[in-house]
């Protein structure tokens, strides 16, 4: 089973959602995409498999929210990813992946509906 998560360690929902995975026997690769950002391409993929829009991905209580002005509606979807590739604390987490299926850790269990 080949499932990614993308993980900050220092968030209690990423880490309630690794130790489910764990808990259900699922080794998920640990991507620290704090440390490891998303490229465009990727994270644009991650949207897809989601089946969100790049705005709902988005943290809307981030400092970098508010100083990018990422709320103006006008803003496209390309720009942004262009944020959240910039600044990866914009990215929602922890999004857990296995093959051409994503889901957002908010609750953890939701994970457990792409094992």
């Amino acid at each position: 089973m080949d499932v990614t998560i993308y993980h900050n360690p220092r968030c209690s929902k990423s880490r309630q959602t690794l130790q489910l995975l764990e808990e259900n026997g699922v080794k998920p690769a640990i991507r620290l995409y704090l440390e490891d950002s998303p490229s465009a391409k990727e994270l644009k993929e991650v949207i897809s498999k989601l089946g969100i829009t790049p705005r709902e991905l988005l943290r809307k209580g981030e400092d970098a929210y508010k100083e990018n002005q990422l709320s103006n509606k006008e803003l496209t979807d390309a720009a942004l990813v262009k944020a959240m590739v910039e600044f990866p604390k914009l990215i929602e987490r922890p999004i857990v992946i296995k093959g051409d299926k994503a889901k957002l850790g908010r609750p953890p269990e939701q994970v457990l509906e792409i094992l």
